[in-house]
């Protein structure tokens, strides 16, 4: 899909006005690899193709193209793994860019193609009034809106909203006029409550295992009061609306990536249990130390297996959007 985009939609002649033979390329969010370089190499391939077919034109020779890429993540982010894992005979300059995507990375009008995958569910921070006891969005006993209140979801909502439009008005300036950015969003569809999807319900499966836990002493419930993920799963007609609301990008495509449920489902509960630890441990241990972990996922590993709704694949109704956005002139 992003080789079709670049063919049909990247304008080289138009991009390459300010450096001639220099394409800059952004990962956002690409973690310590290996699928960062599989992605960054997809692109920079497919570059190639449009310059080769653009070259083939007699009224147009563009100089042979210089690529720089460009890895961000969080500061906290192993760049040291990165760097090491490099590919040796890579065909591009490559540069580290600790912090977060919600602010401006680059210089103005400096960059050609951005691609974000798997990123933009993470929020900038965990809404304020879901920690306020005051609040109507109090989140007393939850880690996650799943099942909360309507509050709780509103305030989720809310900054992710706010998130996306920060992310958005820093990449239109970033971005050359008629830049690229193909963003892998995971979501929920439009019809579907989160309590309908497995990414939601092991979220709230996870925070009563907590819950649990505050029961026997392990934990005191304030700490599990004062736990949050900062995590929100929009939907297409949600992420649509915000994105025109920007009115910096214009949105070449958007929809759902064909992921048949045999290929996302997590067939034994091992495999889920290992894969939502490996995403969420580094929150939880920062908040509540490292010493719980194992009980924790122990409790968590006894609850998927003890229900009939995780390993079905009928119930493996998330989504991935796939859009591809276009920096507009205004």
């Amino acid at each position: 899909m992003i080789k079709k985009a670049i063919i049909k939609n990247f304008d080289i002649k138009k991009t390459l006005s300010s450096s001639p033979n220099r394409i800059c390329v952004a990962d956002l969010g690409c973690s310590t690899g290996p699928n960062t370089f599989l992605a960054a190499q997809n692109i920079l391939e497919s570059l190639q193709l449009k310059y080769q077919l653009e070259n083939d034109q007699k009224d147009f020779q563009i100089p042979k193209l210089t690529f720089q890429v460009f890895f961000n993540d969080q500061f906290t982010n192993d760049f040291n793994t990165l760097f090491n894992s490099l590919p040796p005979n890579r065909n591009y300059y490559a540069c580290g860019i600790p912090g977060s995507f919600h602010g401006l990375l680059f210089p103005e009008s400096s960059i050609h193609f951005i691609h974000c995958s798997y990123s933009l569910h993470w929020l900038s921070k965990v809404p304020e009034q879901v920690r306020d006891r005051n609040s109507l969005a109090w989140n007393k006993g939850r880690i996650h809106y799943t099942n909360a209140s309507k509050h709780v979801v509103e305030a989720y909502a809310s900054q992710f909203a706010m998130d996306m439009m920060s992310f958005l008005r820093a990449r239109a300036e970033e971005l050359v006029v008629g830049g690229l950015m193909a963003l892998l969003v995971p979501a929920v569809p439009d019809v579907l409550l989160p309590s309908d999807t497995t990414n939601g319900t092991e979220k709230d499966l996870l925070g009563s295992c907590l819950m649990d836990m505050t029961k026997t002493g392990l934990l005191r419930e304030e700490q599990v009061d004062n736990f949050n993920l900062p995590m929100y799963y929009t939907s297409q007609s949600e992420l649509k609306a915000i994105i025109e609301r920007d009115e910096h990008f214009s949105i070449e495509k958007m929809e759902k990536l064909n992921n048949p449920k045999k290929h996302v489902q997590m067939p034994t509960v091992q495999m889920r249990v290992l894969y939502l630890r490996a995403a969420l441990e580094g929150l939880l241990v920062k908040h509540f130390g490292a010493e719980i972990m194992d009980e924790l996922f122990k409790r968590f590993s006894e609850k998927v297996a003890e229900s009939s709704f995780f390993l079905n694949p009928e119930n493996q109704k998330s989504i991935v959007l796939f859009v591809l956005l276009k920096r507009n002139s205004n």
